[in-house]
């Protein structure tokens, strides 16, 4: 890998590429932290907490409890782009569009996530007042509506910035620059998760208020050290599991049938088709985690009363409920097959394959070769959806509560009374506390290993044309 950057940082058009792109992470995540008038948001993230916009929070880097310019990160987009891909299947003039004039489509594009960003300012405008994070003169002035106005407008073009920056890092960059940012994003976080959990550790030695006839002193540390090891071994493995899966494929072997041309032999060569098991990268988990998220973000937006239909509505599709990763689940295998379908075409591999003199052994060429290639391809597909489903949905399962009973299980397994439940009250409050650092889960941790593994693959295709050899071939 080191010798990947180290080839790719000397040459010099992709070393520009890559500065350029670094810049532009760099002046996005300057975006993050610059205030939107008229918004006083110093205690608005711990309104968030322990709800789904607590993981869209996590998104945007910390921006949208900040209430800062970028607090709609990439959200509008990305739902406007699934929006636009799943029309252009349901309408064929649309598709003919999709695959024929793509300067169109990406106006388009652009367009429904503007009119998604206004949707999503105005509710979040509302938030903001009802949760008092509106500084005192947009609160209580007779041109109210003017300050919400120029609040909407601010975040609104906060993610038409964002918009636009993506679309830079695809131009003149490296990889794809909605994923990059959303990378950067979750890096941002990984600091302020390493942070809190020292400090979980280093607070246990220092802590006092304790009965110690019930606990002894050195309890409490051990139990957060085992936790905090426990976690952190896991979290490395569910990385080289992650990273594993993905470089996985299917080969499929190809025969080139020998030909004559003039007085020299080509062909009769054996060959390679390969099919990725996670051919779709961390695509079905962006989309599907923005669909699910949708409707609860909206919920959450207009505060409805409580006791009222759409309170209810938000309680079952909370991520504590069975609902969200049930949905979530779902759509992510959904997901996986719809993108295969757009991004991979059987019928016109197996035609390339016949014109080129290829076949598969002992299925024939043409139709044949098309619909083994798809029953295989359905399969690895399957395989590969499965494997997102369960990264994703694992650590939402696993939240808090299952922290707090592996944590008492540790506190029993090493003291004689199981029954005391004053160690158990303890590490209760220090899970409540360190609840929003374990959004960091598996969907994050997917869209970090994925969108490095493809920017790396990016590098490598590239350092391909100038004969460097990389780590991942």
């Amino acid at each position: 890998m080191f010798q990947t950057l180290k080839n790719a940082w000397r040459t010099k058009e992709i070393r520009s590429k890559i500065i350029f792109t670094l810049f532009i992470l760099l002046l996005y995540r300057i975006g993050t932290v610059i205030p939107v008038p008229f918004v006083d948001a110093n205690e608005f993230s711990s309104n968030l907490s322990g709800t789904i916009l607590d993981f869209m929070n996590t998104l945007s880097g910390g921006a949208l409890g900040a209430a800062t310019l970028f607090a709609l990160g990439v959200s509008p987009y990305i739902n406007a782009s699934i929006i636009i891909q799943l029309l252009a299947v349901v309408f064929p003039k649309l598709g003919e569009i999709a695959k024929n004039d793509k300067k169109k489509m990406n106006f388009i594009t652009r367009i429904v996530s503007m009119i998604l960003a206004l949707v999503t300012a105005i509710g979040y405008y509302y938030l903001l007042k009802n949760s008092g994070a509106l500084s005192i003169t947009a609160l209580h002035s007779p041109r109210g509506w003017l300050y919400a106005i120029v609040i909407i407008a601010s975040y609104c073009a906060g993610a038409a910035i964002i918009m636009w920056l993506g679309e830079r890092i695809n131009e003149k960059g490296i990889g794809n620059g909605i994923s990059l940012i959303l990378f950067a994003n979750i890096v941002s976080v990984v600091p302020s998760f390493i942070i809190k959990l020292v400090n979980f550790i280093v607070e246990t030695f220092s802590y006092k208020d304790y009965n110690e006839t019930l606990v002894r002193p050195w309890l409490y540390p051990l139990i957060a050290i085992v936790f905090s090891v426990i976690f952190i071994v896991f979290m490395v493995a569910l990385i080289v599991f992650v990273v594993l899966v993905t470089g996985s494929e299917r080969r499929l072997p190809i025969q080139y049938a020998k030909k004559v041309v003039g007085r020299k032999m080509y062909g009769g060569q054996s060959s390679h088709l390969p099919l990725k098991l996670n051919m779709t990268g961390v695509m079905p988990i962006i989309f599907a985690s923005s669909i699910v998220s949708l409707v609860p973000t909206i919920i959450m937006l207009c505060q409805p009363a409580e006791g009222t239909f759409w309170f209810k509505v938000n309680e079952v599709l909370s991520a504590d409920g069975f609902v969200y990763p049930t949905l979530l689940f779902v759509l992510i295998i959904a997901f996986a097959y719809f993108y295969t379908q757009i991004t991979f075409d059987p019928m016109e591999v197996a035609n390339n394959l016949q014109r080129q003199g290829g076949a598969i052994p002992g299925i024939r060429q043409g139709r044949p070769t098309s619909v083994y290639i798809k029953k295989v391809l359905s399969k690895v597909t399957l395989v590969g959806a499965l494997f997102l489903g369960i990264i994703a949905v694992l650590p939402v399962i696993l939240g808090p509560h299952a922290i707090e009973h592996l944590l008492t299980w540790i506190q029993r397994a090493m003291w004689a009374n199981p029954d005391s439940e004053y160690v158990s009250s303890l590490i209760a409050g220090k899970v409540s506390e360190l609840s929003g650092v374990f959004t960091f889960g598996g969907t994050t941790l997917l869209i970090m290993v994925g969108v490095a593994i493809e920017t790396f693959r990016e590098i490598e295709a590239q350092l391909t044309m100038r004969n460097y050899k990389g780590f991942l071939n």
